[in-house]
């Protein structure tokens, strides 16, 4: 499956399971301005998309020996769990990526905040 838009960041990392052994499963992970695409290894599975506007914010970073850890926190307050290679640097990628797009989000709302405020100009007289 496409990922539409640009690639910010392409690569392997490993999420976390919800099952009761919380097993770590390895994905193919595509970063875009708009959100985080994960693909599972099987060729049959469906990816999960973990658009922009439902993530908080990435969370609870820590490096221990080969990997980094780290939580992406829902707006709906869930938790996911990754970990990637220590040098991978995934962390630092999403969360860059995440606060351009919050940053896109705000002068959006700004801007039409400016334009439902802004008072209709006359019509143009003519001479």
């Amino acid at each position: 499956m496409k990922t539409p838009g640009k690639v910010l960041r392409e690569g392997e990392l490993e999420k976390r399971s919800d099952s009761l052994f919380q097993l770590w499963k390895k994905k193919r992970g595509v970063l875009t301005p708009d959100s985080l695409s994960l693909f599972p290894a099987a060729p049959w599975a469906r990816p999960k998309e973990l658009r922009f506007h439902s993530i908080l914010k990435v969370d609870c970073v820590e490096r221990t020996g080969k990997y980094l850890y780290f939580t992406i926190v829902t707006t709906d307050r869930k938790e996911i769990d990754f970990r990637c290679a220590g040098e991978s640097c995934w962390n630092a990628a999403i969360t860059l990526a995440l606060i351009d797009f919050q940053n896109r989000r705000a002068l959006q709302d700004v801007r039409s905040r400016q334009a439902r405020a802004a008072p209709p100009e006359p019509p143009a007289r003519a001479p």
